[in-house]
């Protein structure tokens, strides 16, 4: 997928349907979501494309360590020698390469290269590099370490609150009751439920491009229109409240089938 500018000094440099960010600062930048192993280099050359240098990236993050965003961290951290930043949770499974997950999928199917992270980050926590600052919430779920990151961009005169969303999907044949891998699964997805309800967002982005509309925006970029439509005041609210809701169904149907 073509790369491009999203807002500020936001782009988008991943593949087609699995998300990668790139952050670009005066002192490096920040890359969020390596992808899978395979897709690195893409990702190199659309940093290339874009007249930034691949070596210049000082900071990894994930929005969670499952194969299809973390699998090349440990890739993209031994090419560029920058700092891998995650959670507690999501390190543990970050250096297991994936093995360590509660889905019910076979290790084969969701193994990566394990990669040790460098420094652990805690709820609210803030990353900056440059004139760049991202805050860390810790939205556990959909893995244990689930993260969803926070910062603002100028756009013109104005500054816009943008979210990087994690996840809240819940994988088929993952129970939200009497989970023994992750008993606190339900009481976790609850709480990030209500702290991304309360989040301000102005432009929404997430790990799949499908979450936000990308390639419908993309277009309407490409075409000039304004103002930018990444800028969609609203947009995660409506789909974070969606989610929410299908939670709150799926729970209650496995509340129902326990207690029948």
């Amino acid at each position: 997928m073509k790369p491009f500018r999203i807002i500020g000094n936001i782009y988008y440099v991943g593949a087609e349907g699995v998300s990668s960010f790139l952050l670009t600062t005066k002192a490096g930048h920040i890359l969020l979501d390596t992808g899978f192993e395979a897709t690195v280099p893409q990702i190199q050359e659309n940093i290339s494309k874009l007249g930034f240098k691949w070596q210049d990236i000082k900071i990894i993050l994930n929005s969670h360590a499952h194969l299809d965003h973390a699998g090349g961290d440990a890739l993209t951290k031994q090419l560029t020698g920058a700092m891998l930043l995650s959670s507690a949770a999501d390190a543990a499974l970050l250096e297991s390469g994936g093995t360590t997950d509660f889905t019910p999928y076979s290790t084969n199917l969701m193994a990566f290269p394990p990669a040790r992270a460098d420094r652990i980050l805690k709820d609210g926590e803030q990353v900056t590099l440059g004139d760049c600052t991202l805050v860390c919430h810790l939205t556990p779920g959909h893995t244990k370490g689930a993260t969803t990151w926070t910062m603002d961009a100028r756009e013109g005169e104005k500054v816009y609150h943008v979210l990087f969303f994690s996840s809240t999907s819940i994988l088929d044949g993952v129970a939200l009751v009497g989970n023994v891998k992750y008993p606190n699964i339900a009481q976790d997805y609850s709480q990030s439920f209500q702290k991304l309800e309360q989040l301000p967002c102005d432009v929404f982005l997430a790990p799949h491009g499908s979450f936000f509309g990308l390639h419908d925006k993309r277009a309407r970029l490409e075409r000039g229109e304004k103002p930018n439509p990444f800028i969609d005041p609203g947009a995660f609210q409506k789909f974070i409240r969606n989610a929410h809701h299908d939670f709150e169904e799926r729970l209650q149907r496995e509340r129902k089938l326990i207690g029948g």
